[in-house]
């Protein structure tokens, strides 16, 4: 049986999670009508004021305790939208769902191919295909820790509807089924080997490919999600594209480190960015002018957003970053301490409770 202080540290590791975000400028639209909706999920959508015909779609899912439009205020998800005429689907957890409003990626009725929270999440981008006349070859899903698990979960059990993924911060698919499997496995215990991760991933649907390309973000500081499990969503990607252990490329981009791994035809299928000293959240490089730091969107001069939107041929040819990367010092210890937010032994409890629903 656990101890009273483990119980209550796994619980406030859930604070760490992300922050609710208010106050933070609203571009987005409320997404209805969208199937039964079994998850009972929120939706949120923004659509560029120049849609092109056929345009591409971004599903994009936010951390623990945040929102669409918090989320899409730090990211810039919208703003890289409008200038370059493709759609961004926001999927919201709700309290009645989950009290810190994390995305439900560890219950099985919840993550099954039909069931809950996933098909919810279906149904949502086939309304919006239909909607918008998106191209259904260009559909793509990003999100962060519990939101990453999720567009795990969404590229695992739905292979067939995207053609790529970036997982910032998660976890692999299928690799708990309860709140203290899901605690253990973010500290990275108790993860299943490489074939066993593979098994799960093919159980997940009866897709024979083509699969969606993988893009996997970590901090190497990150003290709630740890790197452990990048490498296991890498090992549970390889079987599928048919890559081995190690990587094809290895080099550093904007001062960070970046492997490659590619299929026999020389294509890019899966991608690890390290990001050196950066704890937990995701990535974004404010000075680019469309992204902002807030609690879990850290400032470290790199953009998750920015280079998932090229590697997914979003963006026009040439489209670079205003400020020329060798001209910046990197900021990645900086992010790292807004992350760990030490706090007295007191808050931690009382924190701990309030997620609990024993306190107020």
């Amino acid at each position: 049986m656990r101890s009273l202080s483990d119980t209550l540290e796994r619980l406030a590791r859930l604070k760490s999670l992300g922050r609710e975000q208010t106050g933070a400028p609203s571009h987005l639209e409320e997404l209805s009508g969208f199937g039964s909706n079994p998850g009972t999920l929120a939706a949120r959508i923004y659509v560029p004021s120049l849609l092109p015909e056929h345009p591409a779609l971004v599903v994009v899912l936010h951390g623990c305790t945040q929102t669409a439009s918090g989320y899409d205020h730090g990211t810039g998800w919208s703003k890289l939208a409008e200038r370059h005429g493709f759609v961004v689907l926001f999927p919201e957890q709700v309290r009645a769902n989950n009290g810190n409003l994390c995305f439900n990626w560890f219950l099985p009725g919840d993550t099954r191919r039909g069931q809950g929270e996933a098909h919810s999440i279906r149904q949502m981008i086939e309304t919006v295909v239909s909607r918008y006349g998106i191209d259904t070859s260009r559909i793509y899903v990003s999100g962060l820790s519990a939101g990453g698990a999720m567009a795990n979960v969404m590229l695992a059990t739905y292979p067939e509807v995207f053609a790529g993924g970036a997982i910032i911060a998660g976890l692999p698919y299928g690799v708990a089924a309860t709140v203290p499997e899901a605690f253990d496995r973010m500290r990275g215990q108790g993860l299943p080997g490489a074939a066993a991760l593979q098994s799960r991933l093919r159980a997940a649907s009866t897709h024979q490919g083509p699969w969606p390309t993988i893009s996997v973000w970590q901090g190497t500081e990150d003290n709630t999600v740890a790197a452990a499990n990048a490498q296991a969503i890498i090992d549970q990607w390889r079987a599928v594209h048919e890559v081995g252990s190690r990587p094809d490329v290895d080099e550093m981009v904007d001062g960070q480190s970046k492997t490659v791994w590619k299929d026999a035809r020389g294509r890019q299928v899966i991608e690890y960015y390290s990001i050196a000293g950066m704890g937990h959240g995701t990535p974004i490089d404010p000075a680019l002018g469309d992204e902002n730091a807030a609690p879990y969107l850290l400032d470290v001069g790199i953009s998750s957003t920015l280079h998932s939107a090229r590697s997914w041929g979003l963006l026009g040819e040439g489209e670079e970053p205003r400020q020329a990367k060798s001209d910046r010092p990197t900021r990645a210890s900086t992010s790292s301490r807004q992350a760990k937010e030490p706090e007295g032994i007191q808050q931690i409890i009382e924190n701990a409770l309030r997620m609990a629903g024993l306190m107020r």
